[in-house]
């Protein structure tokens, strides 16, 4: 992989286009949801997870405000609005040496942002955006 997973990362949310994710997730690859207690497993249900996350969340008041980045792993906290309610949350993200992304954790608060992207996530994912 050439380009840096938080520039491929920006990419495709700057974008709004999920196709490269795939490649961008090691095939071992885990998602921590701030709303499903079991860690999904895996680079296609990873993906799916991301894929609808990226629908949820990413819209016109979507932006990154703070950024840490490390050696193989970053601390990305975000802003954004969904159905009026603000939603605060930081993504922490690590990769492997070949650049690609083997474990992402999503926490957000305060608790009524969290019930809002439970309901978002839930129908987005029942309605064939990811795994059911």
């Amino acid at each position: 992989m050439t380009e840096s997973p938080l520039v491929a990362w920006h990419r495709m949310l700057r974008e709004r286009d999920a196709a490269g994710l795939p490649a961008l997730l090691a095939e071992d690859a885990v998602f921590h949801s701030p709303v499903v207690h079991t860690p999904q497993r895996g680079r296609a249900r990873v993906a799916a997870y991301l894929t609808a996350a990226l629908h949820v969340f990413v819209g016109p008041r979507f932006r990154y405000v703070r950024e840490v980045v490390g050696e193989g792993e970053a601390a990305l906290e975000f802003e954004t609005e969904i159905d009026g309610v603000q939603v605060n949350g930081v993504d922490l993200i690590r990769w492997n040496e070949e650049g690609r992304i083997v474990d992402f954790k999503v926490m957000i608060r305060p608790l009524r942002a969290i019930q809002v992207v439970h309901e978002r996530m839930a129908a987005m994912l029942q309605a064939g955006g990811g795994p059911r």
